[in-house]
């Protein structure tokens, strides 16, 4: 056998090796790529996503587009040769791992703390849009969650309304571990709260709640830190009425991230015209109650899935600004907003054809 074809064998064979072999090789990482966007303004799964009963509403037209981030699951083990295909792909991030699933988690730990995310981004966009048209929303602290085998598991419940700890009237969550840090551990703390069944019959009636109740906790310490905190065993969150219904329907999607689009359609389908100016506009960012756009993960995957959908401009939260612009799709504006405000500017600009005044996204 000539020798040059001797060295091409011998080559061939030993990268059809290496690549059997890197099938095998399972490296710690994890991959990111384009997930499902979703107009806002328009039908999924044969239903419109938002529905508003007992508010007039008006017709909507272009798009406001969520835009999501499909990961591999907890369990994948990926192997070197899926790992540096994903490297070099420009539709698709390898990361480690521990970045998607830390410290051990589940996945299905991982899908329930995105449901709740997912669930409390659909109530901030809510009260967002309506604040911004000046909506009156009833708010109260709720207790969120009650830690297993804590000293409150039993006495308080997820939905009880906490009106007051030690006869301090509560204004808003973080005021419960305030009042209750106020303790040495062993010590009594009583809350005065409104029973979830309650607080639920009297939203179904559309009255004020009025039956009561004080829940006497002895506190422990906590085991998180060594700081010897007095702790209870509960999380405080922030429930609300609102004076119509705003449902969103949107099944299998996870986390807080689409908080600003689901605002800005609520807005627009409230309000006479079209937001959108007729435009395709996709964006991300979560958002809280008054109206501040927060930063997610995996940007770069979303606005490659918004302009392979047909997106002309991504609204971007400020703090993603600079990764996104990294490498933006060809064809994609993006638009940097730190607020609802921003966003609702940046739209005005839009339809009236001012992109030049657009506050865009750089690298730096």
């Amino acid at each position: 056998m000539p020798r040059r074809t001797a060295t091409m064998l011998a080559s061939t064979l030993m990268l059809i090796a290496l690549l059997c072999a890197g099938v095998f090789i399972k490296v710690p990482y994890s991959e990111l790529s384009p997930g499902p966007t979703v107009n806002t303004l328009g039908d999924h799964g044969g239903e419109p996503v938002l529905q508003i009963s007992g508010r007039k509403t008006y017709p909507t037209s272009g798009h406001l587009n969520m835009t999501t981030v499909r990961v591999t699951s907890a369990d994948f083990k990926m192997n070197l040769v899926e790992a540096v295909y994903g490297w070099l792909a420009h539709d698709a991030k390898v990361v480690p791992h521990d970045t998607l699933y830390p410290d051990g988690k589940t996945e299905e730990q991982s899908t329930q703390e995105n449901a709740e995310e997912f669930s409390q981004s659909q109530e901030s966009a809510k009260v967002a849009a309506l604040k911004e048209l000046h909506v009156p929303v009833q708010s109260w602290v709720i207790v969120s969650t009650v830690v297993k085998d804590s000293p409150a598991e039993g006495r308080l419940h997820a939905g009880d309304v906490i009106k007051d700890v030690d006869g301090t009237t509560v204004k808003a969550p973080d005021d419960v571990a305030k009042l209750v840090t106020r303790h040495k551990p062993g010590e009594k703390v009583v809350f005065t709260i409104v029973p979830a069944k309650e607080q639920a019959a009297a939203e179904k009636a559309n009255k004020p709640a009025t039956k009561t109740e004080k829940i006497t906790i002895t506190t422990r310490t906590s085991d998180d830190d060594g700081a010897k905190r007095a702790i209870v065993g509960i999380a405080a969150g922030t429930d609300h009425t609102f004076p119509f219904t705003i449902d969103i329907k949107l099944a299998d999607v996870g986390g807080p991230s689409a908080g600003l689009m689901f605002a800005l359609g609520i807005y627009d389908k409230l309000t006479p015209g079209s937001l959108t100016g007729g435009k395709f506009v996709a964006g991300t960012g979560t958002i809280d109650d008054d109206g501040k756009v927060g930063p997610i993960g995996g940007i770069e995957m979303k606005t490659v899935g918004a302009r392979d959908k047909g997106a002309q401009y991504f609204l971007t939260p400020a703090d993603n600004c600079a990764a996104a612009a990294k490498d933006t799709p060809s064809g994609l504006t993006l638009i940097k907003v730190s607020t609802i405000d921003d966003a609702l500017g940046a739209l005005k600009d839009l339809r009236e054809g001012k992109t030049s005044d657009l506050p865009k996204c750089t690298k730096s």
